[in-house]
């Protein structure tokens, strides 16, 4: 039974005591939920303004440090009964508009690895949406009616904000961190960009959280690694969370899903629709020099450039309360994403919850378990949330609203079960328990052009080799990061290597989420450059038809397979949704005994050895 301070009929009582006008709204709570009020409820009666919060930073480098561009809206209470209000806060680079998708404005993958790309045209600078004094009318229906200020801001170089955009800059963390600093009486917000005159947050409560999906989910942890006080908890949803991660993977170029030949200059482009003034100095300096300079689409290694851009590197100062939601299909942000930061977040003991969902991109977790997380951080209602299940995850059939409890993601019952592989994956080998005593070598030939549910589905493919485990007699449960160790010689100095870990037999179905198609038999997939055997950030050109050895993880996940299922390890080359794509004609030459599997799986040896015994 959870503890809450005040009840809907504790608080009822008050008001209608003596002691309070008949009049007055407050934030009520039940079940350590902040309730909807009457009073905050009506949208016409709430307040709306903007003003520019000045920031510690000049990153458009004209003298003055930047101003960014925020918005409030609050319950009338907070300016006629001088209530003060905890605030929900989301920042944005997409709030004032977006630029083109034009593939002509986004890199050709179609090139030789390692050659030189070809530049790609830019674009014609992103048309300002908008109108003072309201940014974005998002989060407000659903956190003012229960007692908060709903705050936005424009993220440098967009909207109304000054600045430049840098996608994942030091600016990125600290513009947040400025606009958390006013609402604390900090920092110093004024009435226009240009102007002397100052704005307080008297209304405020110095207690604010943050949430948003996507970009505006990796704002919330950018500012929280500036461990910046009064921001008590953050809610990210899919956030990106290193831009390495996002456009590369273990040394290889890769794409987000859906946007091939997009890198990080393609995204300044896409999200710089401010700053005219000072527009051409940010092109030349961030994406001109600083981008062009540090993205290497030659190697794929991880350098300083990458470094800065990833916010693992940056949580020392991290105490905010991390909420983090994520879905196990989302290939454009892919789940390791969050699931990085929250093992790092639990190993800080900062309180962690993680929400994972079955679908794509986006997915906040349900109301409840988000009500109760900033009923808790900034409200400061006793709930015990800090003592609810640490991880909550939403099963293959289930709605997103209702997930299963767990003490912990991975699933701690979870253990590793190493597999082997059998000869015949141009058609079907095996995976086995069973240590090979053979050197055995098979071979695939690279071809861009093939799909990988294609190649899948093949009863044969010299373009892929696909491994299976006998038929489940009983449902097998995986949770965590699957992992594979393999030994390979490539023909040419350089190729894509690209791991799939599939269910068969094939089958597709529809999946609710977002009205998104997500293919049930992909359990997870991997890639990585075998020219990084030896580290991500150092790369070499392979000796050709001479044998490495290199070990990654595929992305983590938390499956529930069938029985009458089977569990497939798919390896081939390019991945036309995600790597560069070269001339057909690459051969890898697989070694089975230097090549293993090792699955994450609930209940360990004994679990899979029950669920495939003859």
């Amino acid at each position: 039974m959870h503890r809450y301070t005040w009840s809907v009929a504790a608080c009822s009582f008050l008001i209608a005591s003596p002691l309070f006008s008949q009049e007055k709204s407050v934030p009520v709570f039940a079940n350590g939920e902040a309730q909807i009020v009457p009073g905050f409820k009506d949208a016409k009666d709430w307040i709306r303004h903007d003003l520019w919060v000045e920031t510690e930073f000049d990153s458009d480098s004209d003298g003055k440090l930047d101003r960014v561009h925020v918005d409030v809206t609050r319950p009338k209470q907070t300016e006629t009964e001088g209530l003060k209000l905890p605030v929900v806060y989301e920042s944005s680079p997409y709030f004032a508009g977006t630029g083109s998708n034009d593939k002509k404005h986004f890199w050709n993958p179609k090139h030789e690895l390692g050659a030189v790309p070809p530049k790609h045209e830019t674009p014609p600078p992103v048309k300002a949406k908008g109108k003072r004094p309201i940014i974005s009318d998002s989060q407000i229906k659903k956190w003012v009616p229960r007692g908060y200020v709903v705050v936005h801001s424009s993220s440098p170089g967009t909207g109304l904000s000054q600045g430049c955009p840098t996608v994942g800059g030091d600016n990125e963390s600290l513009a947040p961190k400025a606009v958390v600093d006013w609402l604390c009486g900090r920092a110093k917000g004024y009435k226009e960009v240009d102007s002397d005159e100052t704005v307080s947050a008297y209304w405020s409560t110095g207690k604010v959280g943050m949430t948003g999906t996507s970009y505006n989910g990796t704002i919330p942890l950018a500012a929280a690694t500036t461990g910046v006080k009064g921001l008590e908890a953050i809610i990210p949803i899919a956030p990106n969370t290193s831009y390495y991660h996002y456009y590369r993977s273990n040394g290889l170029v890769r794409h987000p899903g859906g946007y091939m030949g997009e890198d990080i200059d393609v995204l300044y482009d896409f999200i710089h629709s401010g700053n005219e003034p000072r527009r051409e100095h940010c092109d030349c300096e961030v994406r001109d020099k600083e981008m062009a300079n540090g993205q290497d689409r030659v190697t794929g290694d991880y350098n300083d450039f990458w470094a800065g851009r990833d916010y693992l590197n940056d949580m020392g100062p991290m105490h905010a309360a991390l909420l983090m939601s994520h879905g196990f299909n989302d290939w454009n942000v892919v789940p390791e994403h969050s699931v990085r930061i929250y093992e790092a977040a639990k190993a800080k003991g900062i309180p962690v919850q993680f929400y994972c969902h079955q679908g794509g991109h986006g997915g906040e977790p349900p109301m409840n378990l988000m009500n109760r997380w900033f009923t808790k951080y900034l409200h400061g209602v006793d709930n015990g949330v800090e003592k609810d299940p640490r991880s909550w995850i939403v099963r293959e059939s289930a709605k997103q609203s209702q997930p299963t409890a767990y003490s912990d993601y991975p699933n701690p019952e979870a253990k590793p079960v190493t597999l082997h592989l059998t000869k015949g994956g141009n058609a079907r080998g095996g995976l086995t328990t069973s240590t090979p005593t053979e050197p055995q070598r098979e071979k695939l030939v690279d071809n861009s052009a093939m799909f990988g549910k294609d190649l899948a589905q093949a009863d044969s493919s010299n373009h892929r080799l696909l491994f299976e485990t006998p038929k489940l007699k009983e449902a097998l449960h995986i949770s965590g990061f699957a992992k594979i160790k393999i030994r390979l010689a490539s023909s040419k100095p350089a190729a894509n290597l690209s791991v799939w870990l599939v269910s068969l037999p094939w089958t597709e179905t529809p999946n609710d989420f977002a009205n998104a198609k997500i293919n049930d038999n992909l359990i997870t997939r991997g890639w990585a450059d075998p020219q990084n055997h030896r580290s991500e950030s150092s790369s070499e050109p392979l000796i050709p038809n001479q044998f490495y050895d290199l070990s990654f993880s595929l992305q983590p996940d938390d499956q529930i397979i069938p029985a009458g299922e089977s569990i497939g390890l798919m390896i081939f080359s390019s991945d036309p949704e995600f790597t560069l794509l070269p001339a057909p004609g690459t051969e890898l030459t697989v070694e089975l005994q230097g090549t293993e599997l090792e699955l994450p799986i609930v209940g360990g040896q004994a679990a899979y050895d029950k669920a495939t015994a003859k």
